[in-house]
């Protein structure tokens, strides 16, 4: 229970950084007032209502979203090093809205974010198949070097277009560094349905996760089929993932540093560890993006630059952690 208050904790504090700290700072009591009473010619509740509250909720979004998207892809993997930004996924969903401003002018942010959930699963499908998890033999040094691959391929071709279209640039910046700053911009609120959606899959598949992780024979022997389940996950992490790329681009490493925390919180019960990964992830995002507006106000440093900033030493420390062979 302790830890458990923890993570309230942290999320609350995440929250109550995002509404209160800033450029300008916000007193308690008139965060209070614009909550209760909200009054349109007062600067301070403005800023609360119209700018700051729609950066939490794409916070709060997007941070469960990948939270509980790297929790399904490394207990489905049993890869400690898997998570939608280093295996790809991320990009995927970003070259798939680049394409879609190119080719088809896509600038309304209904179609840009629809063109990121194709982009997102084709990503997962091929990674997991170059990596080898449709045949079974995917070790966590292999899934990650194909993510890695795939990961530099697409980003490679986002980079490409933008060189080859100058008029794609501003598209572009926001699809290749996650951010906060356009939360008003995004469509939030179908998206955090999609995300309540992708997380329902998720938790109503985790006990097949934890049969998978005994091994295939074992896994049929229990009743569940490794191709069904595998399918039901990868359809969980587009929906998650897609989601959160929509709402904040692609965030970098959070699904990474999230699931070994929320595997000390939930006991290692996968539906337990996909509840504290989205509250963690949620809460890290938002005091990410907040630290970032803080470091060199006025100016800002995306949130995809400093979760990548704290999830690179992360990835490092796991990775030297790992034997020859090992899965988690």
């Amino acid at each position: 229970m302790k830890r458990w208050a923890l993570v309230i904790l942290l999320l609350a504090t995440g929250t109550l950084l995002t509404l209160a700290v800033g450029v300008r700072d916000v007193p308690l009591a008139a965060l209070w007032q614009a909550i209760l009473a909200p009054d349109p010619q007062n600067p301070d509740h403005v800023t609360i209502l119209w700018i700051r509250a729609p950066r939490l909720a794409a916070g709060l979004v997007a941070g469960a979203a990948l939270g509980m998207a790297g929790s399904v892809m490394q207990a489905l993997t049993r890869n400690p090093l898997a998570e939608p930004g280093i295996l790809g996924v991320n990009a995927g969903a970003s070259l798939a809205i680049v394409l879609g401003a190119l080719l088809l002018g896509a600038t309304d942010h209904g179609m840009m974010t629809a063109l990121a959930f194709p982009g997102a699963a084709l990503a997962a499908v091929a990674v997991f198949a170059i990596g080898g998890g449709l045949s079974g033999d995917a070790g966590p040094i292999r899934l990650t070097l194909a993510g890695a691959a795939m990961n530099a391929l697409l980003l490679s071709l986002v980079h490409g277009i933008v060189l080859m279209r100058a008029d794609t640039l501003e598209v572009a910046r926001f699809w290749v560094v996650g951010s906060l700053s356009s939360a008003i911009e995004r469509p939030v609120g179908a998206m955090s349905l999609v995300v309540l959606g992708g997380g329902l899959i998720a938790l109503a598949i985790a006990p097949r996760l934890e049969a998978l992780s005994l091994g295939s024979s074992l896994s049929r022997g229990l009743g569940v089929g490794p191709r069904m389940a595998q399918a039901q996950a990868l359809v969980a992490v587009t929906a998650l993932t897609g989601a959160a790329v929509s709402v904040a681009g692609p965030i970098a490493f959070l699904g990474l540093m999230v699931p070994p925390l929320a595997r000390r919180i939930g006991g290692h019960v996968l539906r337990l560890e996909l509840l504290a990964a989205a509250a963690l992830g949620a809460a890290f995002l938002l005091i990410a993006d907040t630290a970032g507006r803080l470091i060199f106000a006025p100016a800002e440093i995306r949130a995809g630059i400093m979760t990548a900033l704290l999830g690179g030493p992360v990835f490092v420390l796991i990775a030297r952690r790992l034997k020859p062979g090992e899965q988690a």
